[in-house]
């Protein structure tokens, strides 16, 4: 049940996104570029990083929309549950279980990172693009996670996920939200 009265106890993000929406607006077109614009990481490999971020943050709500939204992008059903149980056993790709394993030190100990761990990105062909790319999304899951825990909402079931994940991939960031694809600059509430 949420924390704030004034919400029902199915709410989420959206409803925060409608009664802020001058800044979720800004939010949800800074994570449409983010998420799904111009990267080396594809679309599905962002999602699959944030919901990783999520998951190993111990975040039920973020990990469990995202995998929804990384799965239908394509990324193999059950993966990610596998990345976030047993990271080193999981059956991913070494260039991509570089970035994951610099994700995973930075949700869990960041002031750990060293030179060393953005090498061992580099050394599998990533670039600097991908790596910043790669922190940025780790950090929207962070704060994804203080927003739906904050608020004290209640984790979607599967279902529920992978219905707004077909139409996360289908309309974006800021289409998703209509109310916020059409809020004028400077409205206030």
């Amino acid at each position: 049940m949420p924390f704030f009265k004034s919400f029902s106890e199915k709410a989420g993000p959206p409803d925060v996104f409608a009664a802020h929406r001058e800044l979720y607006r800004l939010w949800s077109e800074m994570s449409q570029v983010l998420m799904n614009g111009h990267s080396p990481l594809s679309p599905a490999e962002r999602e699959l990083i944030l919901a990783f971020a999520a998951g190993i943050a111990g975040c039920r709500f973020v990990y469990v929309a995202h995998a929804q939204v990384a799965y239908e992008w394509g990324i193999e059903e059950g993966l990610i549950e596998q990345l976030v149980a047993g990271f080193e056993a999981a059956p991913v790709d070494p260039r991509l279980r570089a970035l994951l394993a610099f994700v995973r030190k930075l949700v869990l100990r960041p002031n750990e990172l060293s030179q060393a761990d953005a090498d061992a990105v580099f050394a599998q062909g990533w670039d600097e693009r991908a790596l910043h790319d790669t922190i940025a999304v780790a950090a929207r899951a962070a704060f994804m996670q203080r927003l739906v825990e904050g608020y004290g909402f209640t984790a979607w079931t599967k279902e529920m996920a992978r219905e707004h994940a077909k139409k996360r991939v289908k309309l974006g960031y800021v289409n998703l939200y209509p109310h916020l694809a059409q809020a004028p600059a400077g409205e206030t509430h």
